[in-house]
């Protein structure tokens, strides 16, 4: 339930706001665990809207990023896990983050560990966040393990809105060429056709190959639109199989630029957490599997598995790694390097840098191939499209 408040800080400033609470009484604690004198407290019974608004939002990356840097700041400032939770459940703008905060809130005074508590909520925090956390707790540097997550968390955040980013422009290209030949399709061929049939001329293959399609759209678009949800389905099916899943992979892995940019991408994320996991304590065939089970790659899944059992036999990890393929050979050298100066986890972080500048060059590469192959593309349709449309014009003059 909301309680809408007016209070005074420690600085006799008058504050107003709502605080979420079970009953008036917690509401007042929680405001009283913050500083405030309380003036008024006055429950209210959530909107419509505002029900809504909880019920359909989500939480997103973002969330989780900001509420990973506020809580490392307030536990470096010497806040209690308590009060800091308490603080950002009240400074929660997503209510559905909040609602994930009061709940983590509970469990920790119900006597639950902090890392069991982010466990469950599993579809927010990953595995890597809860082990990182949950070896903070045991060491006693929880303030350290979430310098470190606020630190990587933010460089994710960074890379995504350039990946994004980059992205954006061919994506409202192919979009419009879509929209374009759907509608020259469905509205503007079929009145031409109209046209041609009153003249009675012949057509030009183009031409009639052109109406045929466009026909096609008229009548059957239920179907081509059937057709297409139903192959997206199938291929997602597909996909979900061990054996679809090993093929898929592979193939995006084989392509020529997008292929190199998605090894970059794994590459990049599986040392950055690697070395956070190395540098927080944990060991090395856990923080192995744990990154195996994070990478986006069935692929470097099963590699890591491989990996993890020369480990366990005693193998350093950068022997398995340089004789792995799908490793570049810098990887596996770098790694042993670090294993050998017993600064691991450093070297690893300073290869993940390395690994994420190609990743950009990449993103950079394929964007500049995409834009001159769209222009091809539309070129050559709108081409044909014109050609196909004048032809029989030109016909007509040459007729009178």
């Amino acid at each position: 339930m909301l309680f809408k408040y007016k209070a005074k800080n420690k600085n006799g400033e008058f504050l107003s706001g709502l605080v979420d609470a079970t009953s008036d009484k917690q509401a007042a604690v929680l405001l009283r665990g913050q500083g405030l004198f309380i003036i008024s407290l006055i429950g209210q019974e959530p909107s419509i809207f505002s029900q809504l608004t909880i019920k359909f939002s989500r939480v997103s990356f973002n969330d989780i990023v900001t509420f990973t840097q506020q809580l490392s700041t307030m536990l470096t400032a010497g806040l209690t896990l308590t009060d800091s939770l308490n603080i950002l459940k009240l400074q929660a703008t997503n209510p559905a983050f909040g609602k994930v905060v009061s709940g983590m809130l509970k469990e920790i005074e119900g006597g639950l560990s902090f890392s069991k508590a982010l466990g469950k909520y599993p579809e927010h925090f990953s595995a890597i966040y809860i082990s990182l956390v949950q070896a903070g707790e045991a060491s006693g540097k929880l303030q350290e393990v979430f310098a470190r997550l606020a630190s990587n968390l933010e460089k994710q955040r960074e890379f995504r809105t350039k990946t994004k980013g980059a992205l954006i422009y061919p994506a409202i290209i192919l979009i419009g060429m879509i929209v374009v030949v759907f509608i020259m399709m469905t509205v503007v061929v079929p009145r031409l056709t109209d046209l041609y049939k009153d003249f009675g001329t012949e057509l030009p293959p183009t031409t009639q190959l052109l109406i045929a399609v466009s026909e096609f759209f008229v009548r059957f678009w239920w179907l081509l639109i059937i057709m297409l949800w139903g192959g997206f389905v199938a291929w997602r099916s597909w996909k979900k199989t061990p054996i679809g899943a090993r093929m898929w992979d592979r193939f995006i892995l084989d392509l020529p630029i997008w292929g190199n940019l998605k090894k970059q991408l794994v590459l990049t994320e599986f040392s950055r957490t690697l070395g956070i996991l190395a540098g927080s304590g944990i060991p090395i065939l856990q923080s192995l599997e744990i990154v195996g089970g994070a990478v986006d790659s069935v692929t470097y899944q099963n590699d890591l598995k491989e990996v993890a059992k020369q480990v366990e036999k005693g193998y350093p990890l950068g022997i398995p790694i340089s004789q792995n393929p799908d490793f570049p050979p810098i990887l596996g050298q770098m790694i042993s390097v670090g294993e050998e100066t017993g600064k691991l986890d450093e070297t690893l972080l300073k290869i993940s840098t390395f690994f994420e500048a190609e990743a950009e060059q990449g993103i950079k590469t394929l964007t500049t191939a995409m834009e001159p192959l769209i222009m091809v593309v539309l070129g050559v349709g709108v081409g044909f499209i014109v050609i196909s449309i004048l032809m029989p014009i030109y016909n007509l003059t040459n007729q009178f």
